[in-house]
């Protein structure tokens, strides 16, 4: 099942210069689709890619597209490009640094088109909240490679961990859902990127950006409760029904208010999701 944007796992990229990629409604699978305009473009093929936008379009299926950063030259273009698409849900803006970049990337496009900051620096981490907080921002996304080659982390958790966390800190604070994590570069070892699904969701993602058709099963998958997760929420529900609004005990574990609300929004995305 496809999920609209608020539950959206998998953020599948599709380069915006081969139409022939472009999501079809016999074709689902991602959660959503963008279509970039950024890396996946050669630079020399950036206007073919905004003509392929404008002149072919994409029939019947909702897309994002991720545009050419705020210092870019390409980046007024694209917006001008896509704001007339009839199936536009919103615009994916890369290194997203300040508060401001949000805020002029939204002032070029139709009122109310929501945009997702993708944060790829150690700038737009230290500004992650005022970036959350701009008024356009639908949710605030991971660029992990961007960020590494700038850093020089490598692969150990607790160096990622005060980024991540940022991210996903600012993101609640400012009342929104919880961040969608960088893409796993893994295009055969599904395993792998299950796992790094797994782990990213541990720490308070919400979903995934994907950079091959085959990573969205694993990734929404995931990101969907578990049927063990499932059956457990329900058995709280269960007690809780005669408890009266008192602590009950599920399993050997105490279940107080915050886990029953954690059980009620278990069910609630799965009874969404289809799990």
């Amino acid at each position: 099942m496809v999920l609209g944007p608020r539950q959206a796992r998998s953020w599948l990229f599709t380069p915006a210069d081969r139409p022939e990629r472009y999501p079809r409604p016999d074709r689902p699978g991602a959660d959503a689709v963008v279509l970039d305009l950024e890396d996946a473009v050669a630079p020399g093929r950036k206007a073919f890619a905004r003509d392929q936008l404008t002149r072919r379009g994409v029939v019947g299926t909702p897309v994002w597209v991720r545009v050419n950063d705020r210092t870019s030259d390409h980046w007024r273009d694209d917006l001008e490009a896509v704001a007339g698409l009839p199936t536009l849900v919103g615009v994916m803006l890369p290194m997203a640094q300040h508060a401001e970049h949000v805020c002029a990337t939204a002032a070029l496009l139709p009122a109310g088109t929501p945009v997702v900051a993708l944060v790829e620096t150690s700038l737009g981490i230290e500004n992650a909240f005022a970036i959350a907080q701009a008024e356009a921002t639908f949710a605030l996304a991971f660029g992990v490679a961007d960020f590494r080659r700038e850093t020089g982390m490598g692969d150990a958790p607790e160096a990622w961990a005060y980024p991540r966390t940022r991210l996903v800190i600012a993101s609640r604070a400012a009342g929104l859902r919880g961040p969608i994590d960088g893409p796993a570069m893994h295009l055969d070892d599904l395993a792998a990127v299950r796992a790094e699904a797994d782990a990213s969701r541990a720490g308070g993602f919400t979903g995934k950006l994907c950079v091959h058709p085959a990573q969205t099963a694993a990734v929404n998958a995931a990101y969907s409760p578990a049927p063990e997760q499932v059956a457990w929420a329900r058995r709280v529900l269960d007690q809780a029904a005669h408890s009266e609004g008192a602590a009950v005990r599920v399993d050997g574990e105490m279940i107080d208010r915050p886990r029953l609300e954690y059980a009620r929004d278990l069910l609630e995305f799965a009874d969404v999701a289809g799990a």
